[in-house]
This record gives C-alpha cells, sequence and structure tokens, in this order.
C-alpha cells in the first residue's frame, strides 16, 4: 500500500477496526477513510453502493460485524448470520464494481469444525460440523471469505482473508451479557472486588482451551498481510498458545486484584472444547505475534479502567 492512498477501514470504532487504524496511523498512512454506522449502515445495499462510488477507496479492511458471546451468539442467530452477511456482502461486492485495488477481510477462528484437528490449520475448514453456539455467526463469516476467493477466481481481484483467534485489547466490549469470555471475566472479578463479593460464578466446568491475540498485534499482521499476502486461502492469526478457560479466570482474577472464589456454574455451556490455531503459515511469510498473554491483560484491564463507560456498552 501506497503511503497517501485512500485506505477504508470498516468498523473503524469497534476493537480490531480502531487498533487497524492506529496501526495504519503509526506506520504512516495518513489517508484514512472512515464511517460510523450513522454515518453509513453497512447492511444497506444502496448507502454501501454510494459510498464507494463517491470514495472510491483503494484498499478496504472490512473489520465490522456483529459479534458476541456464547449467549449472544446462541440467542440471536437468525440476527447473527443476517447481519454479518449482509454487510460483508454488501462492502466486499461494492469494492469490486468500483475498482477497489485490494481488500482484506477479517473472520474469525470459529469458521473451523468444532473437532478439527488441533492445532487447526487452514485447509480444515469446512471438513466437519462446526460449533453450533455460534453456527450463525462462523457461517456468515465462512460466506465472506468464500466471497473473497470466488471474485479472485472469477474476477481476478486480489482479496484476502485473515481469521483472528480469541481477541481482547483496548476498545474491546465489555457488556454483561453480550461480550467474549476475557473482557466478560475482567469486568466480573473487577465488580466483585469492587463490592467485596465472596465469590464469581463463571460458566462451564473451567476446562476447555482457549488461544488469545492481543488485538495491536493481529492490526500489526493485518497491515503486514496486506503488503506481502495475496492468496486464496485465509491466514491464521495467533499466538500459537493456548490455556484453560480455568488458568484464564485465574490470571484475571489476580491481575484484577480479586481474592475471593471462583466457582463454576457446569449446568452452562462449555462451547467448543478447544481452538488452537496453526499459525505457521503467518511465520512463515515472516510475520510473529509480541505481546504476551499477563502483559496484554494488564494493558487491557488498563483500558477498561480508563474508560467506565465502556463497561456500560
Amino acid at each position: 500500500m501506497e503511503k497517501n492512498a485512500k485506505i477504508y477501514v470498516a468498523g473503524h470504532r469497534g476493537m480490531v477496526g480502531s487498533a487497524i487504524v492506529r496501526e495504519l496511523r503509526r506506520q504512516g498512512y495518513g489517508n484514512i477513510l472512515t464511517r460510523t454506522h450513522k454515518e453509513l449502515d453497512l447492511i444497506n445495499q444502496q448507502a454501501v453502493n454510494d459510498f464507494f462510488a463517491a470514495e472510491k477507496p483503494e484498499y478496504v479492511f472490512l473489520a465490522a460485524a456483529k459479534v458476541g458471546g456464547i449467549e449472544a451468539n446462541s440467542s440471536s442467530l437468525a440476527d447473527f448470520m443476517y447481519e454479518n452477511m449482509m454487510l460483508e456482502m454488501n462492502v466486499i461486492h461494492a469494492a469490486w464494481k468500483n475498482g477497489c485495488k485490494k481488500l482484506e477481510f477479517l473472520g474469525s477462528s470459529c469458521i473451523y469444525p468444532r473437532m478439527a484437528p488441533q492445532p487447526m490449520k487452514e485447509d480444515c475448514l469446512l471438513t466437519s460440523p462446526l460449533e453450533k453456539t455460534n453456527e450463525a455467526y462462523a457461517l456468515a463469516k465462512i460466506s465472506g471469505l468464500k466471497y473473497c476467493e470466488f471474485l479472485n477466481r472469477q474476477y481476478g481481484t486480489d482479496y484476502i482473508s485473515v481469521m483472528p483467534t480469541n481477541l481482547y485489547g483496548p476498545n474491546d466490549n465489555y457488556h454483561p451479557t453480550h461480550s467474549h469470555v476475557l473482557p466478560a471475566l475482567i469486568r466480573r472479578f473487577h465488580e466483585a472486588k469492587e463490592a467485596g463479593i465472596p465469590e464469581v460464578v463463571c460458566w462451564g466446568d473451567g476446562s476447555p482451551l482457549r488461544e488469545f491475540l492481543y488485538v495491536d498485534d493481529l492490526a500489526n499482521l493485518c497491515v503486514f498481510l496486506m503488503n506481502n499476502y495475496s492468496g486464496n486461502e485465509t491466514v491464521n492469526a495467533g499466538t500459537g498458545k493456548e490455556l484453560t478457560i480455568k488458568e484464564l479466570a485465574e490470571t484475571v482474577a489476580q491481575t484484577v486484584g480479586y481474592k475471593g472464589n471462583i466457582v463454576w456454574d457446569t449446568s452452562k455451556p462449555n462451547g467448543t472444547p478447544r481452538k488452537l490455531l496453526d499459525v505457521s503459515k503467518a511465520a512463515a511469510l515472516g510475520w510473529v505475534y509480541s505481546t504476551e498473554l499477563a502483559d496484554g491483560i494488564r494493558l487491557a484491564y488498563q483500558d477498561f479502567l480508563s474508560n467506565p463507560m465502556r463497561a456500560e456498552r
């Protein structure tokens, strides 16, 4: 990407999109195009078409999405599928129609089968059934990355996709029911510490294994891939390291300073038993992450404390 190229970051107010904007600016890209949801509803096809026709961005980072944890995904299946598929198709199609040089689509590791061989390679996509608790979101993301692939194959575009593992960091969503596991734990343990609550209840039995990537590391990879990768197959984004949810909860509690007990509610679902990405492809391209989990959690907690209103989202 040329330093003065017009770059559109869709979803710039979200955790991933805002990190991409930070990384672009850090690297000296100054012509960054953004729109809030109020200014541009990506589900509105005509509005998206008009925007692309008027602005003609040369590069697009598609980080906009409707996201949430197990509870949100399970209770709003239709909403997650419809909204994500609509905004993805609208943006990707409008980018193609208006001559966008390159587009990068941001997905999620939940696209891979529930019982995929671990660690999960990019080529295990669609080889067996998905995890039911986030099937709708996964299907929408698979559709987005496949549309990029099909445009490449049919029309010779240069559209790529990256599939991050579980993300966390600045500008995360700490909503009590619609957040992912790590920010949810930060909020829960913080509030319990402040209120002097003797125990915190967590979902499941704590046994699932999870991998976490600091969002600024992902943003660095996203810009790196835009400049150094072309291909139909997606690229995994992660650390290649994992820990149990129980270990995660204990680490968050320690970071927050919560001294009470952690109780596991085994009547609640665990979700996918293991989700570790094979990150050898990104490593072969010359990229590795830089933020270790303990350091990242401290940074995330500082971000949470710096903006109390964020917890109300």
